[in-house]
C-alpha cells in the first residue's frame, strides 16, 4: 500500500464514519424537529458558551509561551493564538494533523525546531489528560454507578494483556536498536527524538509552573462551563444536575477523537450520556447538535481567519533576533 493511498484512507475513513453518524443521528430525530429546537433555543446562553470556548483557546495560546521559553525561544502571542485556532480547524480535515501544523507554524514563524515544538504540544496534552482524569474522578464520585456503566461496561482488562505485552516487547526492541545502531537514519531519528524529548520535558524546567497549572485548570474550567451554559439554551436540559453535565461533557470529549472534530459522533455521545439521567431523546440530540454547531462555527471563523492572517502578520512583523532568548 503506497503512501498516497494510506493518506487518502486516513482522510476518507473518518469522514465516512462522521457522515454515517450524522445520517444515523438524523434518523433518530426529524430534521424539522431539530430545526424547531434551533429556532427556539436561547441564543444568549449559546453565545456565552462560545465566549467561554474562545477564552479557553486564548488561555491555551498563552500557556504555550511558558513551555517554549525554557528552550530559549520567545513565542509571540499573536502567532501562538492563530496557531491554536488553526490547529482546531485543520483537525476537522485530517485527524491530529492540526498538532503537526501547529508545530510547523511555530518552526516557520518563530524559528523553533519542529521536533521541540511538537514535544511541547505532547507535554501539554499530557497535562490536559491529567485534568480530564480529575474530571472523570469527580464524576465518578458524584455518580459512580452511572459513569462506571457508561465508560467500562464493555471493557474487559483480561483481554488487554496481550496489548500490554506487545507494547513492552516493541519498546525493548526499539530501545536496543536506538542504543546500539550507528546507521545514519537511526542517528537522525535519535536527534529528532532528543529534540522531541526536550520539548516534552520543558514543563519541568518552567519558571512559571504555577501559572501553567492555573491556565490548565482555567482551560478545562472554561470547557465545562461552555458545555453547562449551552445546556441552559434548551428548556429540557436547563435543569440538569452537575453529574449529568460532567458525564455529558466527558462523553462529548471522547467523541471528538472518534471522528474529525466530533462530526456526527458528538450529538450521539451526548444523547447516550443523557439517557442515563432519563433526558428525552429529542432534546438530548438537539442539545448535542446545538453545542457542536456553535463551537464548530466559531472554529471555522476564527481558524479560517488565522490561516489567512498568519502570513500577513508575519510579513508585517517578521521574525527577528529578539525571538531567541
Amino acid at each position: 500500500m503506497n503512501t498516497t493511498l494510506k493518506k487518502g484512507i486516513k482522510v476518507v475513513l473518518p469522514l465516512l464514519l462522521g457522515g454515517t453518524l450524522v445520517w444515523y443521528s438524523l434518523q433518530k430525530i426529524a430534521l424539522s424537529v431539530l430545526a424547531e429546537y434551533f429556532k427556539n433555543a436561547n441564543y444568549f446562553w449559546i453565545g456565552l458558551g462560545v465566549f467561554f470556548g474562545i477564552l479557553s483557546h486564548l488561555s491555551r495560546a498563552y500557556r504555550w509561551k511558558f513551555m517554549i521559553e525554557p528552550m530559549g525561544y520567545r513565542l509571540r502571542l499573536p502567532n501562538s493564538t492563530m496557531a491554536v485556532f488553526a490547529t482546531y480547524l485543520i483537525n476537522y480535515t485530517i485527524p491530529r494533523a492540526g498538532e503537526i501544523s501547529r508545530a510547523t507554524i511555530l518552526a516557520n514563524y518563530e524559528g523553533v525546531p519542529f521536533e521541540k515544538g511538537f514535544g511541547t504540544i505532547v507535554a501539554e496534552r499530557i497535562a490536559d489528560s491529567l485534568v480530564m482524569l480529575l474530571i472523570i474522578g469527580i464524576a465518578f464520585f458524584l455518580e459512580f454507578d452511572a459513569v462506571y456503566g457508561f465508560l467500562f461496561q464493555d471493557f474487559n482488562p483480561k483481554n488487554q494483556w496481550w496489548i500490554l505485552g506487545s507494547l513492552v516487547m516493541a519498546s525493548s526492541f526499539i530501545y536496543v536498536l536506538f542504543k546500539k545502531s550507528t546507521h545514519p537514519i537511526i542517528l537522525k531519528l535519535k536527534t529528532l527524538f532528543k529534540g522531541f524529548l526536550e520539548g516534552a520535558l520543558s514543563v519541568l524546567k518552567m519558571k512559571k509552573k504555577w501559572a501553567f497549572i492555573a491556565h490548565t485548570f482555567f482551560i478545562w474550567g472554561m470547557y465545562v462551563l461552555m458545555f453547562y451554559v449551552t445546556s441552559l439554551s434548551i428548556e429540557a436540559t436547563s435543569d440538569l444536575p452537575l453529574s449529568a453535565v460532567l458525564i455529558g461533557f466527558i462523553a462529548a470529549s471522547f467523541s471528538i477523537a472518534a471522528t474529525n472534530g466530533g462530526i456526527g459522533s458528538y450529538p450521539l455521545a451526548v444523547y447516550a450520556a443523557f439517557t442515563i439521567f432519563n433526558v428525552a431523546q429529542d432534546p438530548s440530540l438537539a442539545f448535542g447538535w446545538i453545542m457542536w454547531s456553535s463551537q464548530t462555527i466559531m472554529i471555522i471563523i476564527l481558524g479560517g481567519l488565522s490561516l489567512i492572517l498568519l502570513p500577513v502578520y508575519n510579513k508585517l512583523h517578521p521574525k527577528h533576533l529578539g525571538n531567541k532568548l
